[in-house]
């Protein structure tokens, strides 16, 4: 993923969320793992938003959301207090993967994105998306 593909044309998901003390480093920047732990909210609030949560979809069809790869990079830092904008855009859907394009923003200055393949794992295997959450996630924002 490249610097400008958070500028996407295509609508994201945006998630805020504001950076605390316990996000922090001795510095007082975020801690790198700490991005992990922002952008995975945002992904589970994107399903959220569209009425796909995670805790059914594992009681009802014994599925897994689980991150098979994942690009990374830290562009700036971000400090105690700041407000963040996450946002997601799936890229590409599967019959058995998603792939999704974060990145975390201050203002509209990018400072960290990600690239996340997503896959879809029942009884400890992969599996196909059920036909009606592959069609949920593939409708317009």
């Amino acid at each position: 993923m490249g610097t400008n593909e958070c500028n996407s044309d295509t609508r994201p998901h945006v998630f805020s969320i504001r950076v605390y003390y316990e996000d922090t480093d001795f510095s007082g920047i975020v801690y790198h793992a700490n991005y992990l732990r922002f952008i995975e909210r945002a992904r589970t609030e994107m399903l959220r938003e569209v009425d796909l949560h995670q805790g059914r979809i594992h009681a009802g069809e014994q599925i897994f959301f689980v991150v098979a790869r994942m690009s990374l990079e830290f562009l700036r830092p971000a400090r105690m207090d700041d407000l963040l904008a996450v946002e997601t855009r799936i890229v590409r859907l599967t019959a058995a993967t998603l792939e999704l394009d974060q990145c975390v923003k201050k203002d509209e200055q990018i400072l960290f994105t990600a690239h996340v393949l997503i896959a879809a794992v029942a009884g400890g295997r992969a599996c196909r998306i059920p036909r009606e959450i592959r069609e949920i996630l593939s409708r317009p924002r």
